[in-house]
C-alpha cells in the first residue's frame, strides 16, 4: 500500500518504525524509493550536499521546487515530503500557504516540512489541505541564532521548551514531528507523549522513526560527516578510483577499444555491383 500521513499514525501505533531517506533528484529518488523506504525528504540539506553551501539558508524556493519534481519524476508512487526553505514562510502566514501549496501543486509533493514552532501556521496550512511535519531541536535554518550546528535541550530549561514546543505543534495537527540532535532519553519521552509520529536524526532509538541524509548514507560526503550518521557505502572513493581509471585508459589509448567505436559498413564489392537483378 503506498504511504499516507495516515501511515505514519498506523506504524506509530503498531510500534512499526518509519524509514525516510533525503533525495534530491531522479537518480538517487529511484534509488532509495525502489529500496523500500516510507517516505522521501527533499530536504534543504540540498544546499549543503547538492549546492555546495556550508548552510542550508541559500536554498531558494525555485531551487526546491526544482530538486522535488525531480524527486516526483523519478519516483513516481513515493510519499514525498518537501522541505521548506528559509524565508518561504518566516515572512507572513499568506506566503508560507501560497509557498507550500506551490509544492504541492507543481512540486508534485504530498506534504511539507517547517522548522521551528508556529502552531497557528501549521493549523493554517492543514486547513488549506497542506499535511504539515515539524521539525525542532537542531533546526538548521536558524543556524546563526543557536551559534552553529550544535546538540539542543541539554539544559532543563531547553528540554521544558521542547516538550512544550512538540505538544504545541502536536496539537496544531502536525502528522509527524522531526527531532534534530536532542538527547535520547528527551526524544523518547517526547515520542511516548505525541500522537503525531517522531522522526529522529541524531535523537537516538526511541523516535518513531529515522531519517536519514542520502550523501551520508551512500558515503558520497568528502567533509565532515555527523556522528549520528553511518555509512553503508563508500561509493565516493569508488567513483573516484573509476574516474581515475578511465583518465589513465583515454590517456594510454586503452579507451576507446574497438568494441567503443563505431565503424563505417564495407562498400560493396565489384562483383555485387555486377551482379543482374
Amino acid at each position: 500500500m503506498p504511504t499516507t500521513v495516515l501511515t505514519f499514525a498506523e506504524k506509530k501505533r503498531r510500534g512499526e518504525k518509519i524509514v525516510l531517506v533525503t533525495a534530491y533528484d531522479a537518480l538517487t529518488a529511484t534509488m532509495v524509493h525502489n529500496a523500500g523506504v516510507d517516505a522521501i525528504l527533499v530536504g534543504d540539506s540540498a544546499g549543503m550536499v547538492f549546492a555546495g553551501y556550508d548552510t542550508t539558508l541559500p536554498a531558494t524556493m525555485d531551487e526546491m521546487l526544482y530538486h522535488t519534481k525531480s524527486v516526483a519524476r523519478g519516483a513516481k508512487g513515493a510519499f514525498i515530503i518537501a522541505d521548506m526553505p528559509f524565508l518561504s514562510y518566516q515572512c507572513g502566514h499568506d506566503d508560507a500557504v501560497r509557498n507550500a501549496g506551490r509544492f504541492l501543486k507543481e512540486g508534485g509533493a504530498h506534504a511539507v516540512k517547517l522548522e521551528g514552532c508556529d502552531p497557528p501556521l501549521v493549523t493554517r496550512l492543514v486547513a488549506a489541505g497542506i499535511p504539515v511535519m515539524g521539525h525542532l531541536g537542531l533546526t538548521p535554518q536558524s543556524v546563526h541564532v543557536l551559534g552553529g550546528f550544535r546538540a539542543q535541550g541539554k539544559t532543563a530549561a531547553a528540554q521544558a521548551r521542547l516538550r512544550e514546543q512538540a505538544r504545541a505543534l502536536d496539537a496544531a495537527g502536525c502528522f509527524a514531528i522531526v527531532l534534530e540532535c536532542v538527547p535520547a532519553s528527551l526524544a523518547t519521552e517526547i515520542t511516548q507523549t505525541l500522537e503525531a509520529a517522531t522522526i529522529g536524526i541524531g535523537a537516538g532509538p526511541g523516535c518513531d522513526g529515522q531519517v536519514s541524509v542520502i550523501n551520508d548514507l551512500l558515503g558520497l560526503s568528502t567533509g565532515y560527516v555527523p556522528r549520528h550518521a553511518k555509512r553503508y557505502a563508500d561509493m565516493y572513493n569508488q567513483g573516484l578510483a573509476a574516474v581515475r581509471q578511465h583518465v589513465a585508459e583515454v590517456r594510454s589509448g586503452v579507451f576507446p577499444a574497438a568494441e567503443h567505436s563505431i565503424d563505417m559498413p564495407a562498400p560493396p564489392s565489384a562483383a555485387t555491383l555486377d551482379t543482374p537483378r
